[in-house]
């Protein structure tokens, strides 16, 4: 467990992580969904699947959960933490170049980030929240098209936070440089009706992925 010092507007503070060096030389930066820290079994299963496929990995927590609180601060309170966690990342193996992953929440703030300035290799979301469940009239996306690094979507079929799908279609249209992978049945944690997974597993399925993303 590392210990990454962030500048917050409000004052500095320090977030936990999970680094692990990896022998292919990319990076990959885990971040996770708004319900739960980086610590949550799927985010665990996911990260441990892609250090085994040879990427350095580091998970970490956002200042609102280090504080023991359940919702999340300001966007710009965790735009900021983006850019010291890939910092951090870089001063591991400054040679390696740096992938933004997040799952729900996490990504969408590593989309802000990128889109305001942060340097990554490309960007995967693990669910992208395009708007709250039932609420299509107020998308979270007028920043996609602005990002020219790769981006990778897995998402799943069922999941009512790109509902409708056609919504989240026209949105992808958008983007310079972005890659669908659907998750037949899945939710927004990728749960299938009637297939019981543990959330472990389920977060290392995906990594095939993410692995042929990161590497083509």
């Amino acid at each position: 467990m590392v210990s990454i010092p962030v500048e917050l507007p409000t004052g500095p503070v320090a977030v936990s992580g999970d680094w692990q060096r990896g022998a292919n030389g990319v990076t990959a930066i885990v971040a996770h969904g708004a319900g739960a820290g980086m610590d949550h079994p799927f985010l665990i299963g996911f990260t441990a699947a892609l250090h085994d496929q040879g990427f350095s990995t580091l998970r970490f927590n956002f200042p609102y959960v280090e504080q023991g609180r359940r919702m999340p601060g300001p966007a710009s309170h965790a735009i900021v933490t983006w850019r010291a966690v890939a910092d951090f990342a870089r001063a591991q193996d400054a040679d390696a170049p740096v992938w933004a992953i997040g799952k729900s929440y996490g990504g969408r703030m590593a989309s802000m980030a990128v889109a305001e300035g942060m340097e990554v290799a490309g960007l995967v979301y693990l669910g992208y929240p395009l708007h709250a469940p039932g609420k299509p009239e107020k998308p979270r996306a007028e920043h996609l098209p602005s990002i020219g690094v790769p981006q990778l979507f897995i998402e799943g079929e069922n999941d009512p936070f790109i509902q409708p799908v056609s919504q989240f279609e026209e949105v992808v249209a958008t983007c310079q440089d972005a890659t669908v992978v659907w998750i037949e049945g899945g939710g927004h944690t990728f749960e299938v009706k009637g297939l019981r997974r543990p959330a472990s597993e389920i977060g290392s399925s995906l990594v095939t992925f993410v692995t042929e993303f990161l590497t083509r």
